[in-house]
């Protein structure tokens, strides 16, 4: 059986509708649960695209996510206002637009040192999410998008070995696409998520999925598929 499930649509419009009602079906479901709810964004156009469909709908559904702890999958070494950063998108698009009170997210500070930044982030999100048994939080939900050579936060095929097999949460990279200098979550944090949810969509990926979604893949989305028992794909990709 496979690990994961696989929504196909025909743009990138209507696969950011869609997942955004998806979740917010979720979160309307757990109006009464006292349990905090902590979930990790994604960056890029996709997830542009996916943010502005959740505030909207949101806002015309009547459901909250004041309550929500928001985290970020990956940032860009830069000030947070800058137009590269992950946090300025999620701020345009989603905190701003929904009132999110600045309690309830915590950014990864691009713009000081990667160590420092990458050990403020994971001091942080180990504070607030619950920890598994290795010590690593178990966020309810992580976002995460797909690049032409199937990478995901920002883990690229090409990453050291140490990096992979690392127990960090956040680890600082060099990737290998600009701007370079970047801090991730990894691995070990993305398989002990309750839930992944991936947004694969544009031109130029269809390779890269197709090895993905192959058992023996050796994509960086790959090894997530293969270390999760299930993961849910939305995708505008023809494979």
């Amino acid at each position: 059986m496979p690990k994961f499930e696989l929504q196909s649509f025909a743009s990138a419009e209507a696969l950011s509708g869609a997942a955004a009602d998806r979740w917010l079906d979720e979160l309307a479901q757990r109006r009464d649960v006292p349990r905090l709810y902590c979930a990790a964004l994604a960056g890029g156009r996709i997830a542009a695209s996916f943010l502005r469909a959740v505030s909207e709908r949101a806002q015309a559904r009547a459901v909250s996510l004041m309550d929500l702890h928001f985290f970020w999958g990956d940032e860009r070494c830069v000030p947070p206002a800058d137009a590269e950063s992950n946090f300025a998108l999620a701020r345009r698009y989603l905190l701003d637009p929904l009132g999110i009170q600045p309690d309830k997210f915590h950014r990864v500070r691009g713009e000081i040192a990667p160590e420092q930044a990458a050990a403020e982030a994971q001091a942080e999100i180990c504070r607030i999410a619950p920890l598994n048994g290795a010590g690593q939080p178990m966020l309810d939900m992580i976002f995460l998008g797909m690049g032409e050579d199937g990478h995901v936060a920002s883990l690229f095929p090409d990453a050291p070995e140490e990096v992979v097999r690392s127990q960090s949460v956040y680890l600082p990279v060099v990737a290998s696409k600009p701007p370079p200098r970047r801090i991730t979550i990894n691995f070990a944090a993305i398989a002990a998520a309750r839930q992944v949810w991936v947004l694969a969509s544009g031109a130029g990926k269809e390779d890269a999925l197709r090895q993905s979604l192959s058992s023996n893949g050796k994509t960086p989305l790959a090894r997530v598929l293969q270390m999760r028992k299930r993961t849910i794909l939305f995708t505008d990709v023809a494979i």
